[in-house]
């Protein structure tokens, strides 16, 4: 209330030689800017006791949500945010027939590199409340050759106390980057852990019960149970779940500036008859079937720094992740070459415990632009092959990889990217790879996880 009359006073202090009539003209414009803003204030609580009044009303007459939203036709019909992730690469890779991670069986749905131009991966992504209990999510990927469902759940908004609940076909909670689709990854292709562990990423149909704790630090920890179809397990056509998995993720802040999560992951995932193509001792195809149980145990943390908090002039993101993997069973090798080879169609029992990591960090180094490290490294640890080891290679390779990628985002539904490679994940094929991306946004699209 003071404001107008002490501005007055300084300006008639500041500028004793303007005319009275300057000052009551600045006190005529500030008056009526005071007027207009209380008259706007009055009219916004009149609106807020109007709403109150309507939803004591609704109380009284023992109406629930759902109800209420139905008797509001522009608050319950079906408007979904639809967006479009348009994405493509051309990629300058050498001509190499069969592409593989030395010293491990092949992971199912990876996409793998095409050489040239090709468009790379695209999405359609769907997402909406479906009424005060429900939301609803649908990504579906448009390859060059398919036509694929990603995830395609509901998942619930008013359980309480911290708990949700999700069904239908998800990306895993497990680690940092599997839940991510590849148009939020921070480099144009997958690192060698994921691609070894899951192809491209473990997606599940089934089941997913997540808390999050009510406290100053993130706490959350969630249950997956599903079908288990997908890599490392198989479509078993059975009543009971092929898979499940565990994960637990903590972090926090650390004053204005750094922020910071850490995760633990387990997954267990049945297979029957998991086919594999691997090179005998003689260099010629050989089919493999896997009939066992794979259990995986994944570590992750990321790292986050912006001055005073604010990431939009400059920022850097570390992010790391470990696995171990155990798999215990039955393996089946048969030669798959006219002309005959090594492997006699010999079942055996199968054992193997390998590990790998990989840690890449991303710096804007100012507005729109960033630049990027990674490094992946995979350790063949130990495989037994049983009696098979007479027909297929054993290997000590630790498969490798460097990564630099440098991009440049106009806004924040567009973004360019280059990468070079040097890909040393075959034994005895030091590989220089590069690549140039583009990433655009049509519609509206949610911001993505930490």
């Amino acid at each position: 209330m003071l404001r107008p009359a002490l501005m007055a006073v300084v300006l008639a202090a500041a500028f004793p030689a303007h005319a009275d009539a300057d000052l009551d003209a600045l006190r005529a414009e500030l008056k009526e800017m005071k007027s207009t803003y209380e008259a706007r204030i009055q009219a916004l609580e009149a609106r807020l006791q109007q709403a109150e009044s309507k939803a004591a009303d609704a109380v009284s007459q023992g109406e629930t949500p759902s109800q209420q939203a139905a008797a509001d036709p522009a608050g319950s019909r079906f408007n979904p945010d639809i967006s479009l992730i348009l994405q493509g690469r051309y990629a300058h890779l050498d001509d190499i027939e069969h592409r593989h991670i030395s010293g491990f069986l092949p992971a199912g749905h990876d996409h793998g590199a095409t050489r040239g131009f090709s468009l790379d991966h695209t999405e359609l992504v769907m997402t909406a409340s479906v009424d005060p209990y429900f939301r609803g999510y649908f990504n579906l990927a448009l390859l060059d050759e398919e036509v694929e469902i990603e995830e395609a759940w509901v998942q619930t908004s008013s359980l309480g106390n911290g708990f949700s609940l999700k069904g239908g076909r998800f990306l895993s909670g497990l680690g940092y980057q599997n839940a991510q689709h590849p148009h939020a990854w921070d480099f144009a292709d997958n690192n060698l852990m994921v691609r070894t562990l899951f192809g491209e990423a473990y997606g599940n149909d089934g089941v997913q019960l997540k808390w999050v704790a009510p406290t100053e630090l993130f706490l959350e920890l969630g249950f997956e149970a599903g079908r288990g179809a997908n890599f490392p397990g198989t479509d078993r056509n059975e009543n009971s779940a092929g898979s499940t998995a565990l994960f637990g993720h903590l972090g926090g802040d650390v004053g204005d500036a750094h922020s910071w999560r850490a995760g633990l992951s387990y997954l267990q995932a049945k297979a029957r008859d998991r086919d594999g193509d691997l090179e005998d001792m003689g260099g010629a195809d050989a089919e493999t079937l896997f009939t066992g149980t794979s259990k995986t145990w994944m570590a992750d943390f990321v790292w986050k720094w912006a001055p005073s908090g604010n990431a939009a002039e400059r920022n850097f993101k570390f992010a790391a992740e470990y696995f171990r993997r155990s798999e215990r069973g039955s393996l089946l090798c048969a030669d798959n070459s006219a002309d005959g080879g090594a492997c006699t169609g010999i079942e055996d029992a199968y054992r193997s415990r390998q590990s790998g990591f990989y840690a890449q960090g991303v710096y804007q180094f100012m507005p729109r632009w960033r630049t990027g490290y990674r490094y992946d490294r995979l350790d063949p640890g130990s495989v037994d092959f049983g009696v098979n080891n007479a027909f297929l290679p054993l290997s000590d390779y630790a498969p490798t990889r460097h990564s630099l990628m440098l991009d440049y985002a106009p806004s924040e539904f567009s973004r360019l990217r280059l990468q070079v490679a040097k890909d040393k994940s075959m034994e005895s094929v030091s590989e220089n790879q590069w690549f140039v991306q583009y990433i655009h946004s049509l519609g509206a699209h949610g911001a993505h996880a930490f």
